[in-house]
């Protein structure tokens, strides 16, 4: 599939890739396993950053329902990025084709944005990254649309309580390894598993950066939480097996036995006495998620 590179907006700042493809500044940092400390002028960016990426996220959100595509929701997010003057971090990453990943039922991640109307019952999942300014801001949600089955509520809900735990727990002298352990055992008391073959990531100046952050349990990541740290904790939990496989477009993955996933994220900052959450809902407490409320998904 080919990327349409459709950004003509005069000022729009454009990450390294969105010509190419190719996140050269990513790669060649890759092999790094130090964890970058951002610096107050950072922070202040990534907090107006975040800001924006929360009111696409919003906007967007508010498109979802019976018979709308994941097509028309991509031309809202794209619409809603040139108005706050960012630039939509999935397009062409790696040669992705679409402003933002859109995930029905059984995909996990990485829904490629298409044609297929929604219908009452659908879960949804909407993955919008921004960058403005040098800064990526990172977060998802998934929703719920019309009348959703009891099973696939209580995913939904497990999917949002396995992040509030972890992101409870983020605070100065925290084990990056040790999240996953609190976001499996929120899976398995729902009789829900993790997915293993996506993890959170440190982010800022790259859209994927140190640390990882895995979110199932007796992982090996590598590093201690320190004021200044920013990254991303985002758990994919499936109702059935946490097996999954990728379609022959090289992006979007599924559950390998068609079971449906749902998934959460936030971009967070780790502060001298514990966290903040950048993407917070607007109105919403920064230092810590509020209880799961099944309205504010509703659609």
């Amino acid at each position: 599939m080919t990327p349409q590179i459709k950004v003509t907006k005069e000022g729009i700042d454009l990450p390294d890739y969105a010509v190419h493809g190719t996140p050269v500044s990513e790669d060649s940092a890759r092999s790094s396993k130090a964890i970058e400390i951002k610096t107050p002028e950072q922070i202040d960016t990534l907090r107006k950053v975040c800001k924006l990426g929360r009111e696409v996220l919003d906007i967007a959100g508010k498109a979802i329902k019976v018979g709308a595509t994941a097509d028309d929701i991509d031309k809202i997010v794209f619409k809603a990025c040139m108005d706050r003057d960012c630039y939509p971090s999935p397009l062409n990453y790696r040669g992705f084709p679409k402003s933002v990943c859109v995930s029905v039922n059984e995909v996990i991640c990485h829904g490629i944005p298409d044609i297929r109307p929604l219908v009452d019952g659908d879960i949804v999942n909407l993955d919008v990254t921004v960058f403005k300014d040098g800064m990526h801001a990172d977060l998802n949600e998934t929703f719920l649309v019309g009348n959703v089955d009891d099973d696939s509520r209580n995913l939904v809900q497990t999917a949002y309580e396995s992040l509030r735990a972890a992101v409870a727990s983020v605070m100065p002298g925290q084990l990056y390894r040790d999240l996953g352990g609190l976001i499996d055992k929120v899976a398995r008391k729902n009789k829900c598993s993790v997915v293993t073959s996506y993890c959170g990531h440190g982010i800022g100046t790259l859209f994927h950066t140190a640390p990882n952050v895995p979110h199932y349990k007796r992982n090996k990541a590598v590093g201690v939480m320190k004021p200044g740290h920013v990254f991303t904790i985002e758990p994919m939990i499936n109702r059935g097996r946490p097996s999954d496989e990728t379609w022959p477009d090289d992006w979007t993955s599924v559950t390998r036995d068609g079971k449906r996933s749902a998934q959460f994220e936030h971009t967070m900052l780790v502060t001298e006495n514990g966290v903040e959450i950048l993407t917070a809902r607007i109105g919403a407490p920064t230092n810590a998620m509020p209880e799961y409320n099944e309205a504010d998904f509703q659609r």
